[in-house]
């Protein structure tokens, strides 16, 4: 897409009380979900099935596409026994691919001096985020670090924002979210959040895409 397609990001940060930041994609570089899901389980899938890579990984997305926007895509138990495999063990195979985004550590030190509250609001799996926060310490700089699970619905789902309120509670007037997802954006523009912005870079290998509808930013800096 065009850069001059980019919706500006501006945020009145005097209105801004509540920061909530979605995890993989947005905090974290999407690269190491992306080649999790899409090349090194195929390849796993494939060894123990007798399948070429290729197949075995057309014969995954279509299972995956199944499931998206539900609890159980980011489920490790469900996919574990959906798969024959131990996803949780198969994904610290590979955990050096874990990093987080430039600039992000900056940011949250920015919000911090402000006196933001912070949070995380993942659909990310507890133990994904277990692996995660222990390779990038991340935990440390939040007040609170949500899982779709406590809620009981994933955040495309129209509800769960006002289910959310019960877990953390916060003010759509004062509360800023960002995510890599347009269909959360949406759940939550349509909740009443006024402060959206869009993580046009989710994946360090990936072109950026700016997002149509919302403010979007490549890295965090661009609020700072």
């Amino acid at each position: 897409m065009d850069a001059a397609a980019r919706i500006e990001p501006r945020v009145d940060w005097a209105r801004i009380d509540t920061v909530l930041l979605d995890m993989d994609g947005t905090l974290l570089d999407r690269h190491f979900d992306d080649y999790f899901w899409e090349q090194y389980l195929p390849e796993v899938y494939g060894r123990k099935h007798g399948l070429a890579v290729a197949e075995a990984k057309q014969h995954l997305l279509a299972r995956y596409r199944c499931e998206e926007g539900t609890l159980a895509w980011t489920d490790l138990d469900f996919w574990s026994y959906q798969l024959g495999l131990d996803i949780p063990a198969l994904k610290m195979r590979v955990d050096h691919l874990i990093r987080v985004h430039p600039y992000v550590i900056d940011f949250l030190d920015h919000c911090r001096k402000m006196g933001k509250a912070l949070c995380i609001v993942t659909n990310a799996h507890a133990k994904t985020l277990e692996i995660k926060m222990r390779k990038t310490a991340l935990g440390a700089h939040f007040d609170r670090i949500v899982c779709a699970e406590e809620v009981g619905m994933a955040k495309e789902e129209p509800g769960f924002w006002e289910a959310l309120k019960a877990v953390i509670p916060y003010d759509e007037e004062t509360a800023l979210l960002a995510d890599d997802n347009e269909a959360v954006l949406a759940s939550a523009a349509a909740h009443g959040i006024r402060t959206l912005i869009y993580v046009a870079r989710p994946s360090s290998v990936l072109p950026v895409r700016y997002s149509a509808r919302f403010p979007s930013i490549v890295y965090f800096n661009d609020l700072i």
